[in-house]
């Protein structure tokens, strides 16, 4: 008979040769934090908690800290947190996804490392829940999901405004000299009116969303606000759930299934969801063999209508979404198109859940209906071509349709430098037609593709107007963004990808439509430029930065490490 795997204080002993003596001295260590032999007894459960000082999203943590406690001991647990990595998007040089394999990293191994039986994964922003997937799948013992949520809307002049689709707004404003300064430090102390993740359909909310479509969150977890007292009654019931998660063995291998990410690529296009979602699915996906494809986001993109009425799609903002029913009423106007068997925390089914789901109040236009969408066109669209032979991605949702079929001349920034340097120079050659193209922004160029894909509008042009314009570049964008940009043009420019011979000038076609992106310029000529490439030289030589670039894959292909 097969012995049965130690739990509790038991489980991952200490090496010292001498495993009777691990239990004894990992005792009396315990004892001195106050822990007595009938604590020690029971079911671990390890509580990732992710505060920083240098993450404003996380702040709520020390309250939902205490309401998962509640809830795990309610069921005969022991909770015991700990920490990891916290990647706090605004305050992390040069960006959070350069570090989001790290935090996976960490949380992997510090699951593995210490005993426990079950974690609860404590994320919100951006980077920190895919991370958290990443890891929690790898280590694969009984996870779940419990974000921050999303800030509530704070106002300007009687408006409501969102962060940060309205942070870039603002500071469009604010360059076209629309603004002056005093009205732009006014609206910064209204933007982040509390605790908690953007309030838009951002990449945290995004996460949010398709995390609980997965089946890793509790249903409705995504959407309630940080500061509501249902935010901490959700989180005691995730208390709950993980040790019943515990008692049946299920682990994210049992939930995660092709079915599984199906249902999130579904819901991500429903929600006008953010484009960082595709390489975060993909990474997790390919933590349990599974190979997600452009194509596939696209096939899915094709099929499914947006429904969210949130910005930067829509008009409406997290807190609207939450009080309209939340995640269930989208996915129960999604429910003939789900994996309805899809397994969930809960030991349900996904199909299970949704029966007892009502229908979305009426007097609500947040999520509309399969009928008549917000749009009919999902969010995302996949691009190929001699300029992304590998794919890139536009949302088109928060793109301008008059740019869908549009050939221009190139503007050419070979770095974020020369971009910073050069973008408002008056005698700069760009025309509302020109096709600005940003190089070297990728996950090795970037380095760590930041969040730098929403290309400025040259200030001339603002000044003369122009709200929009095609800008395209192997770098990521905000969730939270809008604009006709494309984004993650793999292979990217640091590596000798196509998008690094463009010059100014060149004819670039951009066809949403027939998701094509073409650089109109004879293979000939291309060959010539390809032979004279200077690739630029490496940002790191030694630490985790040289690790990152020596390892990182291309967007296409989640940007984990290849040894991941």
């Amino acid at each position: 008979m097969k012995p049965k795997n130690p739990t509790g204080i038991k489980k991952g002993l200490t090496n010292y040769g001498d495993p009777e003596f691990s239990i004894y001295i990992r005792k009396a260590f315990a004892k001195a934090m106050g822990y007595a032999d009938h604590e020690l007894e029971r079911p671990i459960v390890g509580i990732i908690n992710t505060f920083s000082g240098f993450n404003s999203c996380h702040h709520n943590f020390s309250d939902l800290i205490e309401a998962v406690k509640r809830g795990v001991l309610s069921q005969g647990g022991l909770p015991i947190e700990f920490p990891t990595i916290s990647l706090g998007e605004i305050f992390t040089a040069p960006t959070t996804m350069m570090f989001r394999n790290l935090m996976a990293m960490d949380t992997e191994e510090m699951i593995r490392a210490q005993p426990m039986d079950g974690v609860v994964l404590m994320g919100g922003c951006d980077k920190t829940v895919p991370a958290q997937l990443m890891g929690a799948v790898s280590a694969d013992r009984p996870a779940i999901c419990l974000v921050a949520g999303p800030m509530m809307t704070g106002d300007y002049q009687g408006e409501r405004l969102g962060a940060c689709t309205d942070c870039r707004r603002f500071w469009g404003e604010y360059r076209a000299g629309r603004l002056d300064r005093i009205q732009l430090n006014e609206i910064e102390n209204r933007l982040c009116s509390t605790t908690g993740t953007c309030m838009v359909m951002g990449t945290a909310s995004t996460m949010a969303a398709v995390t609980e479509a997965l089946g890793m969150m509790l249903p409705g977890g995504a959407a309630i606000p940080a500061v509501m007292a249902e935010r901490r009654r959700h989180a005691e019931a995730s208390g709950r759930t993980i040790m019943n998660m515990i008692q049946n063995d299920l682990r994210p291998s049992k939930i995660l299934t092709p079915q599984s990410f199906e249902n999130a690529m579904r819901v991500l296009m429903a929600i006008g969801g953010s484009t960082n979602a595709v390489i975060h699915l993909t990474a997790i996906a390919k933590r349990l063999g599974i190979q997600l494809n452009l194509t596939d986001f696209d096939r899915i993109s094709d099929e499914t209508p947006v429904l969210v009425n949130l910005k930067p799609s829509g008009r409406y903002y997290m807190q609207d979404l939450w009080k309209a029913g939340g995640i269930p009423i989208v996915m129960k106007e999604l429910e003939e198109l789900l994996h309805r068997d899809a397994l969930t925390v809960l030991g349900t089914t996904i199909g299970e859940n949704l029966t007892k789901v009502p229908q979305p109040p009426d007097w609500q236009d947040v999520v509309k209906t399969k009928e008549e969408p917000l749009l009919t066109d999902g969010g995302l669209a996949s691009l190929f071509g001699n300029l992304a032979p590998e794919g890139a991605v536009i949302k088109r949702s928060a793109a301008s349709p008059h740019l869908f079929a549009h050939r221009g001349p190139a503007v050419v920034f070979c770095s974020l430098e020369d971009m910073h340097r050069r973008i408002d120079d008056p005698d700069l050659p760009a025309t509302a037609d020109s096709v600005i193209v940003l190089q070297n922004a990728g996950p090795i160029g970037g380095p760590g593709m930041p969040e730098a894909g929403y290309l400025p509008i040259p200030k001339k042009l603002l000044r003369a107007g122009v709200k929009d314009m095609v800008r395209i570049s192997d770098a990521r964008m905000s969730g939270t963004a809008f604009g006709t940009i494309v984004l993650h043009i793999s292979p990217e420019a640091a590596i000798g990808g196509a998008l690094a011979l463009v010059q100014d000038g060149d004819i670039i076609e951009l066809d949403v439509l027939n998701k094509r992106l073409q650089l109109l310029v004879d293979e000939e000529v291309l060959a010539k430029r390809r032979a004279n490439l200077v690739l630029p030289e490496p940002h790191f030589q030694r630490g985790y930065g040289k690790l990152y670039v020596d390892h990182v894959e291309q967007a296409h292909l989640g940007c984990d490490f290849d040894f991941l």
